[in-house]
Formats: C-alpha cells, structure tokens, sequence
C-alpha cells in the first residue's frame, strides 16, 4: 500500500511527541519524527513512526532527511513544522545571541524545512505543511518580546506561504496554541530567572512574569495537553478541507478575540491587573 510521507519536527517531547503518536495510528500514513537526539525517540519508533536525526538550526542535517524521506516516498507528503521553544526576558536585558538562537529554530528553521521539501510537493501536485505557531503570535506578555516577535514571523510566513502554494495543490495551515501543559513553561522560566539581576530595573516584572506563568500553566482551566493540540495537527493534515488556522484551548480563543474586538488600550488594562505588583 502506498503510505503518504509525514515529517515532523521536534518530536522528543510535548506537542511532537503527541502528534506523532497520534498520527501513527494512521495506516495510510507513514510518519517520520525527528529530533536532534534520534535516542530519545524509542517509544515513537515502537508506536511505528520512523526515526531520524534532524536539528533545524543544521543545514546538513534538515537536508538530509528531506532526502531521506523523498528516496522512499518521492516527496515529504505532509510538513509539521512543530520545532520550538520560548526563551523569555525583557526588550533590554536580553543579549541578542539568544534571541538569534531563538529565531534559528522558530522561525529560520521552519523557513528552511518549508524551502527543502516545497520542490518535491510542487513536483506532486499535492501537500501540506502546518506550522506550529502560538497563541503569542497574535498578542504580547511582558517580558516575552523576543519569543513573540518569533511567532509574529511565523504569522507572516504562513500568511504568504499559504497563498504562494496554493496554485501547486499545497495546503498551509498555522496552529495557534494557547498555554500547553508541557516544558514549555518550565524553559520559559528558567531563561527568564537568567536573563536578568533580580535587583535591576525589571526585577519585579521579571518576577511577576514568572509567577503568571507557573500559575497559568498549573491551571487546567488556562491550559491543556499537548494531545489537544495534537488532535488539531491532525485534521489540518488529514482533514479533506484543512482551515487556514487553528486556536486551541478556549483560554487562547478567549484571549486572541478579546485582544483583537477591543483593541491595545483594554489589553493593555488586563495586564496591568495581572501584573499589579509592578504597574
């Protein structure tokens, strides 16, 4: 039986992990999860996903298993671009080398993966490719600014993608998560205790910062698992009329509406109520 391709990126954990196993049931589907440590992938090959090496800030190595995978199928059937991770800190006191780092992987790594395979797709007459983005791509925290302006970017990108392939018989979906029960927050915090004295001028926002998010993603009224995510992923890839994009969690819906209807200056009073210890 002829299996259509799915590539996935950054798969050792949360929402790669989730998607991969999800999309493993799949009997039309043959799924490729990827991470930089191929070893920590062992439950995903034992669920029947395919494993290879692949670390989007590495040239050779995105090459390489597009290569892999077009060898055995012809071309990548199906992109998730799900790679990511937030590094947190205010505007001023984080040294641009790890807002570069951050935006190789968010955002130049999903560029290069997209380039890589889009050749074999056009050639096939057919695709898809769904970015994992973020709710954070449609609003801001402070002390986040870097970590958005990467999901901005991946809005953009999307937005002009999903247009330029259409006329191909590609399809371009963005995923927009909202608070994701995984390390996610964990990571955020822990370059945000990093990116600054906590005797500087942003001490208490910093601190502040760090407290809305350990408590937001305790909370399982604000956040979900990544298997809710997951689930999205798979009908944008699967699903006969993929829609342009995806909020998941009703918290993130909430959010990006209430952002959108009433403007800068109401959101700019809901932070300040949740970060009162520093307005």
């Amino acid at each position: 039986m002829t299996t259509t391709a799915v590539l996935i990126t950054g798969t050792s954990s949360g929402i790669g992990r989730a998607t991969a196993l999800r999309l493993a049931a799949h009997p039309e589907l043959t799924v490729y999860a990827t991470a930089r440590r191929p070893e920590s992938l062992a439950d995903l090959a034992a669920a029947g996903a395919r494993t290879l090496t692949l670390d989007v800030t590495d040239e050779q190595s995105m090459s390489d298993a597009v290569k892999t995978i077009e060898s055995e199928h012809g071309s990548v059937g199906v992109l998730v671009n799900n790679a990511g991770y937030g590094a947190y800190g205010t505007v001023e006191e984080t040294g641009l080398d790890a807002v570069r780092r951050q935006f190789e992987t968010n955002v130049f790594g999903l560029a290069r993966m997209s380039q890589l395979v889009l050749p074999g797709m056009r050639a096939a007459g057919r695709g898809r490719i769904v970015n994992v983005g973020s709710m954070g791509g449609r609003l801001v925290f402070p002390a986040g600014g870097y970590y958005h302006a990467s999901k901005y970017a991946v809005e953009a990108l999307t937005d002009a993608l999903r247009f330029e392939v259409a006329p191909f018989g590609i399809k371009v979906s963005l995923i927009e998560p909202g608070l994701i029960r995984t390390g996610f927050g964990d990571t955020a915090a822990h370059t945000l205790a990093d990116a600054a004295a906590p005797t500087g001028p942003y001490g208490s926002l910093n601190e502040a910062a760090d407290r809305q998010m350990a408590e937001s993603y305790r909370s399982k009224l604000l956040s979900a698992p990544p298997e809710a995510v997951a689930e999205v992923i798979e009908h944008a890839a699967t699903g006969a009329h993929p829609r342009t994009r995806y909020v998941v969690t009703p918290a993130a819906k909430l959010l990006v509406h209430s952002r959108r209807l009433l403007g800068a200056r109401f959101f700019d009073a809901y932070l300040r109520r949740q970060f009162r210890s520093v307005a």
